[in-house]
């Protein structure tokens, strides 16, 4: 751990984090305009990972998505679609609007415990099955366990296979990486971690899967944030962050967005550089903005 933080030269100040989290906290309501909603709205990847999700339930949420345009004139679409892998196939045939991508949790989501050939079948059967972009787990097993050479060397695997499903159908393909930020209870380890997955070929580092009791927080997103600043001072190579879990409320969403701005600029106040991973947020973005209460989503 010691060692990647050093490499980058970043050591987390916890007073200067929080002083940081406190100024963007008393803006957090100023920075609420329509527009900044919408920025907002167009970086959601739509979610719905529930163990009762079926083909037809994934279709109608897909169905939505396509009407989108038409129900409300002047809004973007979110950024994707996000399902289990199984359910590539499904929104790829049933999506009409291109730009929205497909996003698939991955690699044995949401524990990443199981066998590396497992993981990294179900990668490339997503991929093979129209999923655009692929959100995988960091292995704490690994991880936590001191051995995080071998954690980057599975992110390394999913990245080679994903890629290679990909080219053999002639695009591209990314990748997020989940580093489950509420079970690392250090600033450092937060850091260690989107090093880690930085260096190993993530395209996005993401906070959280949802599925523990601690998932997105503002401290995480500042360290995650402050560790994408150093990498791309280092390397030039800019990757995007994705705050996941427990993200409701459009005072929640506008206090990432702020972190982001605050820290790497307004180059990554963008859709390729930022997404929002929520299953509830659109609609109250949505009621928000105009101010009644809507339920499309």
């Amino acid at each position: 751990m010691e060692n990647l933080l050093k490499e980058y030269g970043y050591a987390p100040d916890k007073e200067a984090i929080d002083h940081g989290l406190e100024m963007i906290a008393a803006n957090a309501e100023t920075m609420m305009s329509a527009q900044v909603l919408k920025d907002c709205l167009s970086m959601i990847d739509l979610t719905s990972l529930k163990t009762e999700d079926t083909p037809a339930s994934i279709t109608a949420l897909v169905e939505k998505v396509n009407g989108f345009s038409k129900e409300f004139p002047g809004y973007p679409l979110p950024a994707s679609i996000c399902v289990y892998p199984n359910f590539a196939p499904v929104v790829k045939s049933a999506k009409t609007c291109d730009n929205v991508h497909i996003t698939v949790v991955s690699a044995c989501f949401p524990s990443s415990q199981s066998f590396l050939e497992v993981k990294l079948k179900e990668c490339e059967l997503a991929v093979l099955g129209g999923a655009d972009e692929v959100d995988i787990v960091l292995a704490l097993n690994s991880f936590l366990g001191g051995d995080q050479d071998a954690a980057g060397n599975e992110i390394k695997a999913v990245r080679r296979t994903i890629d290679e499903a990909a080219a053999s159908q002639g695009r591209k393909v990314t990748l997020k990486v989940i580093l489950e930020t509420g079970l690392l209870l250090k600033h450092e380890l937060i850091a260690a971690a989107s090093f880690l997955a930085m260096e190993s070929g993530a395209d996005f580092i993401k906070t959280s899967t949802g599925k523990t009791s601690i998932n997105a927080t503002p401290a995480a997103a500042y360290v995650m944030c402050e560790c994408i600043a150093k990498y791309y001072e280092k390397t030039g190579r800019k990757v995007g962050f994705k705050p996941a879990g427990g993200i409701s409320t459009s005072l929640d969403a506008v206090c990432y967005y702020s972190i982001v701005s605050a820290i790497l600029g307004k180059e990554w106040l963008d859709k390729s550089l930022l997404r929002f991973g929520v299953s509830r947020l659109a609609n109250t973005v949505l009621s928000d903005i105009e101010q009644r209460t809507v339920n499309y989503f």
